[in-house]
C-alpha cells in the first residue's frame, strides 16, 4: 500500500513485471515464465507490460487451490 497526496491509503492496480516480482517475491525472469504459461495474466499500455493487482491475486488463489489439491 502507500501513501497519495490526500494521505489516504491507496492500492496499486497495475505492477511492472520487476514490481510484481517483489510482491510475489520471485524474480523478475519467473514473472515473465508465468506470463508466458498463462498462469498469470498481464494486460499491454503500449510497449509496456502491466500486471494488474486482481491477476496477483488470482495467481495467488491458485498457488492455494493447487496447495490444497496436493
Amino acid at each position: 500500500m502507500s501513501v497519495n497526496r490526500a494521505g489516504a491509503e491507496s492500492e496499486r492496480l497495475l505492477y511492472r513485471p520487476s514490481q510484481a516480482g517483489e510482491v510475489l517475491s520471485l524474480s523478475r525472469s519467473v514473472v515473465f515464465d508465468l506470463m508466458r504459461m498463462g498462469r498469470l495474466r498481464s494486460v499491454k499500455e503500449g510497449r509496456t507490460r502491466l500486471i494488474p493487482m486482481s491477476a496477483l491475486r488470482d495467481y495467488i488463489a491458485l498457488l492455494e487451490l493447487e496447495r490444497e489439491s496436493a
